[in-house]
């Protein structure tokens, strides 16, 4: 019997899925659970694991086609198949269906309305609808996906290719420039990395960016570290860092500065009650931004072991879209590359970010005499259409006083 793989649902706001890869061919076999492609959303990319156990019989979407969440991808032969299906439909809702209310709000902003049988999504009609594409210009556009189904893909690319009146821009031309053959290597851009160039212009173009910066003594943290890090590694298997400390201090001071854990909708303020911090991890070809939910209600060690769990899901493609979502407060930690002090983007819709420096032994001046200490650069990023620089100092500066305060005997 066969078994319908379909485009699996990564998290509430995701509506499709873009096939990267394929680590199986047709006709291996495969085990449940075992990893056979990676696909890639507006968030994030994820390894995904077969449903069944079986010979993977037919692949029903190429590597590098966009397909909407609950379309088949692929048949796996299995014995269990009937069994499973039956019990998948039993627990799973049906598939809602075609958004009519967006597809009759496209129609009325075109002069003819649309006469078709073609289907297309309520995210498809969105930005047809955004950019004033006619239905006449809609029905034109090669469909990437399964029965020529017209994808996100296949419709920002005719955006991007000037293929209509609304997207033609005059471009000036420069000199020309010649290059010694073979002396410029061309690599497309993937999902990751247009994902994260929209984010941050986004950023830049909605937030008055203002960054502050101060220097921190590390010295009883360092020793808290120092002195539990055998200890804590033997009993936790993973190593202590200086993170969860940093993570720990920032909560307390947002409950002291409420405005840092808000967010800006148009002429309202939303001041948010509950802590989700997110930890920047680099992961290859680009950078996620996890978010660890309820920071407050996790001690020490607890925050220790949910950024050592977020890091190792993000850099192994576990990480959930919705993990990326509804953060807001972000921390990034460049310091691990050995960068003294850098200035981050804002994570929209957040008002600010924590930038982290490498720890560094330094010469500083204590009670007018010279002493080697363990100091480290924070720097903080603020929207300045709602923190002005006195809050913004103040509450990096509480960061710092509470970094410092830090018993330097305590077990960890």
């Amino acid at each position: 019997m066969k078994f319908e793989m379909v485009m699996p649902k990564m998290g509430e706001s995701i509506t499709e899925g873009t096939i990267l890869k394929w680590l199986k061919s047709v006709g291996d076999q495969v085990t449940k659970d075992e990893t056979i492609l990676e696909i890639s959303t507006d968030k994030v990319d994820s390894e995904i694991p077969a449903p069944v156990t079986g010979k993977l019989s037919k692949l029903l979407a190429e590597e590098g086609e966009t397909v909407e969440v609950g379309v088949p991808i692929a048949e796996i032969e299995t014995d269990a198949a009937i069994k499973i299906q039956k019990e998948k439909a039993g627990k799973e809702e049906q598939p809602e269906s075609p958004d009519t209310s967006k597809t009759n709000t496209v129609q009325k902003s075109t002069a003819k309305p649309l006469n078709t049988n073609r289907f297309y999504s309520p995210v498809v009609l969105n930005i047809a609808k955004e950019h004033g594409i006619s239905n006449d210009d809609l029905e034109q556009i090669p469909g990437s996906g399964i029965n020529g189904r017209v994808t996100k893909k296949d419709i920002k690319n005719f955006i991007s290719n000037k293929s209509y009146p609304a997207a033609r821009k005059t471009i000036p031309r420069g000199p020309e420039i010649s290059s010694a053959k073979g002396m410029i290597e061309t690599i497309p851009m993937d999902n990751m990395r247009k994902s994260i160039a929209e984010h941050m212009i986004h950023s830049k173009q909605t937030s008055a960016h203002v960054s502050l910066y101060s220097e921190v003594d590390f010295s009883n943290v360092y020793k808290i570290r120092e002195g539990n890090k055998n200890s804590f590694k033997a009993r936790e298997g993973f190593s202590l860092t200086y993170m969860p400390f940093i993570v720990e201090t920032v909560v307390k001071a947002l409950k002291e500065f409420p405005m840092l854990n808000a967010a800006l909708d148009g002429d309202k303020i939303l001041i948010k009650k509950f802590y989700n911090i997110g930890i920047a991890v680099a992961v290859e070809n680009g950078l996620l931004v996890p978010n660890i939910f309820n920071c407050d209600e996790k001690n020490l060690i607890g925050l220790a072991r949910a950024i050592d769990d977020i890091a190792m899901r993000a850099r192994t493609k576990k990480i959930n879209p919705d993990e990326l979502a509804n953060g807001t407060f972000s921390i990034s930690n460049f310091g691990v590359f050995g960068t003294t002090i850098g200035f981050p983007i804002i994570n929209q819709p957040q008002v600010a970010i924590l930038g982290v420096g490498a720890l560094k032994k330094r010469a500083v001046v204590i009670d007018d005499a010279i002493a080697i200490r363990p100091i480290v650069y924070l720097s903080l990023t603020i929207d300045h259409r709602l923190i002005d620089g006195a809050m913004g100092a103040q509450f990096l500066q509480r960061i710092g006083s509470l970094l410092e305060d830090y018993d330097p005997q305590l077990i960890v």
